[in-house]
């Protein structure tokens, strides 16, 4: 089973890194953006 995550101001500077820190460790990301 895959693990997911969403993260909500995916384009900030902490959205972005945490997006990116979960891809190298295989998490589906989706995010949200204002």
């Amino acid at each position: 089973m895959s693990k997911v995550a969403l993260i909500t101001g995916i384009t900030g500077q902490d959205g972005s890194y945490l997006a990116e820190l979960l891809l190298e460790k295989g998490y589906e990301v989706h995010g949200i953006k204002r």
